[in-house]
């Protein structure tokens, strides 16, 4: 039996490149959000108001509910906290 090596979670569960990278984008951008909201130390029903979303959205997002959330929604939802994003392109490896 040889077992496979993967850079990354989302390279071995998905089933293009361009779905992993999309998923690892997600990730990254919910992992943002989640830390914001924890070090303002909003409460969910705070984060749902200054996100401009329901507090059971705020939910999905903390428990990592990720096939819930799209780039666009999340980049979204960032600005609304106050927080900008950068991005970087660069050749695949």
């Amino acid at each position: 039996m040889t077992a496979n090596r993967y850079a990354s979670v989302w390279d071995a569960i998905e089933d293009t490149p361009a779905q992993a990278e999309n998923m690892k984008l997600r990730a990254a951008l919910m992992t943002a959000l989640k830390d914001h909201i924890a070090g303002e130390g909003w409460s969910q029903v705070q984060a749902a108001r200054i996100l401009g979303v329901t507090q059971p959205r705020v939910s999905d997002l903390l428990r990592g509910k990720i096939d819930l959330f799209a780039i666009d929604t999340l980049v979204t939802m960032l600005s609304a906290a106050g927080l900008q994003v950068e991005m970087t392109v660069g050749k695949a490896a």
